[in-house]
């Protein structure tokens, strides 16, 4: 019989998978039935609509509702399966926007709880406030000071709870998990995979598969049929095949690239000793591992897409042959110029630990990175150790579950 509730206020599949997933790992270890913990999500534009169904798979939610349903919610404090409340409880913001747990917590007369990755919000209404980085303080007027406290970095702690293991001569391919993403990740690394393959054929490769996708539908972007940018680039594609209890990418040459759709894939990746990896919460991931990585930014199709949409010379000049990579290596540029560094250990450490391409890159560059990286492994290691010096403190979801139930005894921290 639950005591006390928890609702949680998340939005996107990042903070579902990186934010809410460790929290409540702690939360049902620590309280388990004695707390029912309650997801509400808000809409987000990064939504894959598979939030809903990650989130009832979590050991410990004993209640989701999706996004479609919230604005109800928001208003009136209706719940699409109208659910019931117990007297006492947090409202713990863990994704989207912190005022949305300022208005459900209040009306139900919950203390509030925000966990601030980047910027704190609203400081003098919430109960506490959880701080992933000591500097986010300075943004605290100082009489609310007492009521935040220094938690640590979410992305990192359900990957950093892992036992770092000796790398093997294995790479992680990590496409990344949205079509826009997929539609260039998938062939380019199955492309860089089957050139490296080449010169190093020990090298065994692994491609992690996102929650939200199945086998599939992951291998339309291996098909030119469903993929016509492979076609157009020249680049790999594969079929998908089992053999004995693992599945795999198989491509025209033999090499065989295995999926991992066990979730979060943190087993498998601890053991590569280099991965491949779009910008995200998984860069975070990969920090607190210690694995080195190659940060991807491609824009082959978004180029394509840009000179079918423009008039005039641009257009022109994006379409001319010999002219594409010099457009592109323009845009990339130019995405820095705006963007700055985009890999959170990058960011973490305000310079480029690891690598980070932008632009409609050959596959061959990336295949010459790796391979200065495998015949040179003592920079690999230099980077393993930048990065979990990098990663900061470990237990901020052990921190934040321990506020929760302060909050639930005292109605404060401290």
């Amino acid at each position: 019989m639950p005591q006390a509730d928890v609702l949680i206020l998340t939005n996107g599949p990042g903070e579902v998978s990186t934010w809410v997933r460790p929290v409540v790992a702690q939360l049902h270890a620590t309280w388990g039935e004695n707390l029912r913990i309650s997801v509400v999500l808000s809409p987000c534009p990064h939504s894959t609509g598979e939030e809903t169904q990650i989130l009832q798979q979590i050991a410990g939610v004993a209640r989701v509702q999706a996004a479609e349903d919230f604005w109800p919610f928001l208003l009136w404090g209706r719940t699409a399966a109208g659910w019931d409340w117990l007297p006492q409880g947090v409202a713990l913001f863990l994704g989207g926007d912190p005022f949305y747990t300022l208005v459900c917590g209040g009306r139900l007369g919950y203390a509030t709880l925000a966990y601030a990755e980047v910027q704190v919000r609203w400081p003098d209404w919430f109960t506490a406030l959880a701080l992933a980085k000591k500097h986010l303080l300075s943004q605290i007027p100082p009489r609310y000071q007492p009521r935040a406290r220094v938690v640590g970095d979410l992305m990192v702690a359900a990957a950093a709870e892992a036992v770092i293991t000796p790398p093997r001569r294995q790479i992680g391919l990590l496409p990344g998990s949205k079509p826009n993403k997929l539609t260039q990740g998938v062939p380019f690394c199955l492309t860089v995979a089957a050139g490296l393959a080449q010169r190093h054929p020990d090298v065994e490769f692994i491609l992690p598969v996102a929650p939200t996708l199945t086998l599939a539908a992951l291998a339309r972007y291996a098909d030119p049929q469903d993929n016509p940018i492979i076609t157009r680039l020249g680049w790999e594609s594969a079929t998908l095949e089992q053999v004995g209890q693992y599945n795999y990418f198989v491509l025209k040459n033999g090499l065989r690239v295995r999926l991992v759709q066990a979730f979060p894939a943190y087993s498998v990746l601890r053991e590569c000793c280099v991965c491949i990896t779009t910008v995200g919460a998984n860069t975070a991931e990969l920090c607190a591992l210690g694995v080195p990585m190659l940060v991807l930014v491609l824009t082959h199709q978004t180029v394509g897409e840009v000179a079918r949409a423009w008039d005039g010379i641009p257009g022109v000049l994006a379409n001319l042959p010999g002219l594409g990579w010099g457009f592109a290596t323009a845009y990339g540029w130019w995405m820095r110029r705006r963007l700055g560094l985009l890999a959170w250990p990058n960011i973490w450490a305000g310079r480029q630990i690891v690598p980070e391409l932008i632009g409609a890159i050959p596959p061959e560059v990336v295949g010459e990175l790796l391979d200065q990286w495998l015949t040179q492994p003592e920079t690999l290691a230099q980077v393993r150790r930048e990065l979990l010096q990098v990663r900061g403190a470990v237990g901020a979801d052990r921190e934040v579950a321990a506020m929760v139930g302060e909050l639930l005894a005292n109605g404060r921290i401290g």
